[in-house]
């Protein structure tokens, strides 16, 4: 019978010194790119090294304080959501593209809220797991930054940290406008008549979520729109559904919903059409995160596209950076451009005119352009 195969044996130091004819200090000198051998020597290990495929230890790196070759994402929100939201599929695609140009790993965990978020940052910065972390999901009141400062723990929070004014040195952002996003949305739903209409929102005490609710709030005020609203939720397609139908059999329903993300706006032309509601035909249909969900549907969702797998490249250099000593920096991503498709069209019974400009009659506004398939300006 043959016999059970043993491991493969990793290569040492000490296998590359008897190769390369030279001490093991001198080995250990050349591979972490400190003084004390020649350049001769140094690129003669080097060589060795590559041809014994050896890698350095992350456990003895983090042991020796040079690092963990790994970097951290923790996401606290309802696990059974984030199976099925592209955004963060899409987010840490790119995050490890850029990753792996470096050979460095990520570590990802899902908690239940913020405060174990904190402690998981904790645990990481002890045990020296990683190098670094990345922050999403931003909250007005939020203690991350203020704790990944008091440990020193490089950082990039993903969406801009809540208090822009304040001291963060290790910190950098990366943020996409989201009041202008949403300032795009209601002005092409303006431009087709709708004036009641729901923000079917994320998340209550995210920051974005917050933006966003804030910008509609603007935007009807300067428009004289009274019947709009936005209404939390946990991102879920039960709840984009549930509260599709409640504000749909409400007195007065929408002409209009605006989904936070592209899950909820699926969800919710399913039970809009269980309640007997034609999309576009009674109300019309906008999707904030493009997605090929919003081409499966039918009609086909008008969304704000942006490329998040790109989003994440800039988050992961942006770390990348940091880990190599450069400054905290502000980054801004393009605006995200709203796509129109067939699930918004003009509300029943108005004409074919784009309504008067902001500002009332012989206002000098600007009007969205019907049938363009780019609006976000």
């Amino acid at each position: 019978m043959q016999g059970k195969r043993s491991p493969a044996r990793r290569p040492t130091m000490k296998d590359i010194a008897r190769r390369a004819g030279v001490s093991e200090s001198a080995v250990s000198f050349a591979l972490n790119d400190r003084p004390g051998v020649s350049d001769i020597t140094r690129d003669r290990v080097r060589r060795v090294a590559e041809q014994l495929g050896w890698w350095p230890s992350t456990a003895a790196r983090a042991l020796s304080g040079e690092g963990s070759a790994t970097v951290g994402l923790v996401v606290a929100r309802p696990a059974a959501t984030l199976g099925v939201d592209s955004f963060f599929l899409q987010l840490i695609s790119g995050i490890q593209e850029v990753l792996a140009e470096r050979h460095l790993g990520l570590l990802f965990q899902v908690v239940e809220d913020v405060d174990a978020e904190c402690a998981v940052y904790r645990r990481w910065w002890a045990e020296h797991r990683v190098d670094g972390v990345l922050v999403v999901d931003p909250r007005t009141d939020d203690p991350r930054p203020a704790l990944l400062d008091e440990l020193g723990l490089p950082a990039v929070v993903t969406g801009g940290v809540p208090d822009p004014d304040a001291e963060h040195p290790g910190l950098s952002t990366v943020w996409a406008d989201d009041a202008g996003a949403m300032a795009s949305v209601v002005g092409h739903l303006h431009a087709l008549g709708h004036r009641r209409i729901v923000h079917i929102a994320g998340l209550e005490g995210l920051a974005h979520t917050e933006r966003r609710i804030r910008t509609l709030r603007a935007e009807a005020d300067s428009r004289g729109l009274s019947g709009v609203r936005s209404v939390p939720t946990d991102y879920s397609d039960a709840e984009g559904a549930a509260v599709t139908r409640r504000v749909l059999e409400s007195a007065e329903p929408p002409t209009a919903l605006v989904y936070d993300n592209d899950v909820m706006a699926v969800a919710g032309v399913a039970a809009a059409r269980s309640l007997g509601f034609a999309v576009p035909g009674d109300v019309s249909v906008v999707a904030w995160e493009d997605s090929a969900l919003c081409r499966m549907v039918h009609p086909w969702l008008t969304a704000l596209s942006r490329d998040t797998v790109a989003f994440g490249r800039t988050a992961a250099r942006e770390l990348l950076a940091l880990l190599d000593d450069g400054p905290a920096a502000t980054v801004q991503v393009p605006l995200p451009r709203l796509i129109e498709r067939e699930s918004t069209g003009m509300v029943r019974g108005q004409s074919f005119a784009p309504p008067a400009p902001p500002g009332g009659p012989g206002g000098h506004g600007s009007s969205a352009r019907i049938g363009s398939s780019d609006s976000s300006s």
